[in-house]
């Protein structure tokens, strides 16, 4: 029996050889495997978006920092505690980082010029409508709540798209596109002070939702990325097979893993675009999985064989149809697979026998299923049976990888096809797939783009995630949908709870919070504390404009220390936050204004760097491919945090009849957060290993 199932393989073997050899002779000419992936230009228009999003930050962050110059108008004419006052304040602080997650999500499916434009004219119609405010209730929900998501959708696409289009001066880009805070807080404070002086808080507020009404044309300036053609053709396959020739057996046992790392669409006569397909173990809430359950265009077009067995292999396969313009007595099925040399089996798709005879060796039956034309990007209602279908890939050389865009022809039909086929592609290319796209310092500090050798393509691949072919028919469809998978997926991804299994994440996380408890109390109260002590009002108001400076200097200064070869960014978060938290504490021993212009000085120096540096450590300690999950829950509880820590740390006022104690809440948990980020690292290496032992125990088990 033995020697009866060794010689079935051995008929088996032989016959896919002559196959293989067939195939060769009767390959259709020059296919092509295909993907769309968006490749930052790093110059060029990308300036202006800096601009841009420079200017939405100043305007942004500037109202939310200042709103504590109208703290006494505003209780003094509803008869209201100033911690009560406070709340509205801390409402829109917190629900501009709240919406982060949500408002990605738009940004994702919609593009960041319309969110943005949106977000502009929500957030200057509540603004204008809370001018009217007839009690402090109605300035909690209008001015809070709506202002700070309206404030949501133009804080977030403003820090995106900076990341977006640009990869080797992105440090720098970003670096100008943050300091727009920091210049914020300088001149809208005393801007504020002198609109309250000439038209009431009222007519402040009113003037402000003008101002914010001017981030329209910052946001109309977020011109589309658009994607590039990256391609590889059977010619290229051919050459590296030549060159390697792997065993059959060999390449039949990659076949088997690689043919589930896409889900590829027929897009115009012999190209092959290629899409995700969505794992079955999907969040039974959204319908949709984390990012990292979705491959890479560099894993699909051109990984090799050991980093495609790295990944996670159950949630991807491939589904390929190709259209031969001559038409065939017998439909032939090519397949071939990208990470390793192409293989060719071929297929009488009029036999039963054969497709079931190559079971085996192929992950699943859908993969030699018959597919109806309905599921082809290009492909007409009517289709000849005998069209040729290939499945083209290999394990190509970075430099034998092919960049180009489809050029239009003659032919109506052909043109027509062409052009839909890219309207659906270009659907494919969303910002929040990029594992990278919150990552604000110089990727120099990444492996992925120290492994890419300067290729900023290669770079650009493997941190690109495929959408799925569900994906690409809702953008083409173009129907009203009340969430579209790509909305979806990135509430999947950022809101993806798992990541608080690791307790790195959870202290990390904690601190976070904690800090934005304290964080935005001195812009709230120190202002108000100093009049109270005796200072000019009119002098006191740039005390704020003080922590902007030295803000906006800390962000430039801190960006530059980190880049440096052997510097911590994690050492240089822990002594920022102790040094900002012990001098929140010490800042009322003094009333002099000196002492408290000194104060918002170091102040301000302090929070830039944990701001600075937040998406370094996230990377630093948990991961790149993390980093977008990372960071949804991070704003998820850092503004929860905003929202309830100025009027927390406001009732000790109202108890003490003084601020400093709530000067003194303010310090100790910004020193707590500083004390908790210590053992980070340490906690780190006691999760790796321990994932290691599990890891050890399961393939000893």
């Amino acid at each position: 029996k033995m020697d009866d199932n060794n010689k079935k393989e051995k008929e088996e073997i032989e016959q896919m050889t002559a196959t293989e050899n067939r195939c060769h002779e009767e390959s259709p000419p020059a296919q092509t495997i295909t993907t769309y992936v968006a490749v930052p230009p790093d110059g060029g228009w990308g300036w202006v978006i800096v601009a841009a999003s420079f200017m939405c930050n100043v305007i942004v962050d500037g109202i939310v920092f200042s709103f504590g110059v109208l703290l006494n108008d505003i209780s003094h004419e509803f008869k209201i505690s100033i911690p009560q006052c406070a709340i509205a304040g801390s409402l829109l602080s917190g629900f501009y980082l709240i919406a982060g997650p949500f408002v990605s999500a738009i940004a994702n499916r919609y593009g960041f010029r319309f969110t943005g434009i949106a977000g502009s004219v929500f957030a200057s119609f509540t603004f204008a409508i809370s001018s009217l405010a007839p009690n402090i209730e109605y300035l909690w929900l209008v001015y809070g709540v709506l202002g700070g998501i309206g404030f949501g959708m133009i804080y977030v696409p403003a820090v995106i798209t900076t990341g977006f289009y640009f990869e080797k001066w992105r440090a720098l880009a970003t670096g100008i596109s943050v300091t727009g805070s920091g210049i914020g807080t300088i001149i809208m404070g005393p801007i504020t002070k002198k609109l309250i002086n000439h038209f009431g808080w009222r007519g402040a507020l009113l003037i402000q939702a003008g101002i914010i009404l001017s981030c329209v044309l910052f946001s109309a300036l977020y011109r589309p990325l658009k994607p590039i053609h990256v391609s590889v053709s059977n010619a290229e396959a051919e050459e590296a097979e030549e060159k390697t020739q792997l065993p059959l057996l060999q390449r039949i046992k990659v076949a088997r893993d690689q043919l589930r790392k896409a889900d590829s669409t027929v897009s115009i006569e012999n190209e092959v675009g290629i899409t995700a397909v969505q794992p079955t173990d999907l969040n039974k809430f959204l319908k949709a999985n984390n990012n990292i359950t979705y491959p890479t265009a560099a894993e699909v077009l051109h990984a090799s064989s050991n980093e495609i067995l790295s990944k996670s292999q159950d949630s991807l396969k491939m589904k390929e149809y190709l259209m031969n313009k001559d038409n065939k007595a017998k439909s032939e099925k090519r397949i071939s697979i990208t990470g390793c040399p192409e293989i060719a089996v071929k297929i009488e798709q009029n036999h039963t026998d054969d497709c079931e005879h190559l079971k085996e060796y192929l992950p699943d039956d859908e993969l030699l299923s018959e597919h109806n034309n309905d599921d082809v990007f290009s492909a007409p209602k009517k289709q000849n049976k005998s069209a040729t279908s290939t499945i083209l890939a290999s394990d190509v050389r970075r430099d034998s990888i092919t960049i180009k865009y489809r050029p239009r022809t003659t032919s109506d039909s052909s043109y027509r096809s062409r052009r839909n086929t890219l309207t659906k592609l270009e659907a494919g290319v969303r910002p929040l797939y990029r594992d990278d796209i919150f990552f604000q310092a110089s990727l120099n500090r990444l492996p992925q783009y120290l492994n890419s050798h300067g290729s900023g393509l290669d770079y650009t691949m493997s941190v690109t995630r495929l959408p799925t072919w569900k994906d690409v028919q809702e953008e083409e469809e173009a129907k009203c949908q009340l969430c579209p998978e790509a909305v979806r997926r990135t509430l999947a991804t950022m809101l993806d709870m798992s990541l608080l299994r690791s307790p790195t994440f959870i202290l990390f996380a904690s601190a976070g919070f904690f800090t934005m408890m304290g964080l935005f109390v001195p812009f709230m109260y120190l202002a108000d504390r100093a009049v109270g002590n005796g200072m000019d009002p009119e002098l006191a108001v740039y005390l704020l404009s003080s922590i902007g400076i030295t803000n906006t200097i800390g962000r430039i200064v801190s960006g530059a220390i980190t880049s440096m070869p052997g510097m911590s960014s994690l050492v240089i978060n822990n002594i920022a936050l102790t040094l900002g938290g012990i001098a929140t504490m010490m800042s009322g021993f003094s009333d002099s204004a000196a002492y408290q212009f000194t104060f918002a000085a170091v102040f301000g120096l302090s929070i830039s760097c944990f701001a600075s540096l937040r998406s370094i450590l996230v990377v630093d300690l948990i991961g790149l491919e993390k980093l977008t999950n990372a960071f949804g829950l991070l704003l998820l509880f850092q503004g929860i945090a905003a929202a309830i820590g100025s009027p927390i740390a406001g009732m000790f006022k109202e108890l003490t009849n003084s601020y400093d104690s709530t000067f003194y809440i303010s310090g100790g948990l910004i020193l707590l957060s500083g004390v908790m980020c210590y053992p980070l690292n340490y906690l780190k290496k006691w999760e790796e290993n321990r994932a290691a032992r599990k890891a050890n125990e399961c393939i000893n088990s």
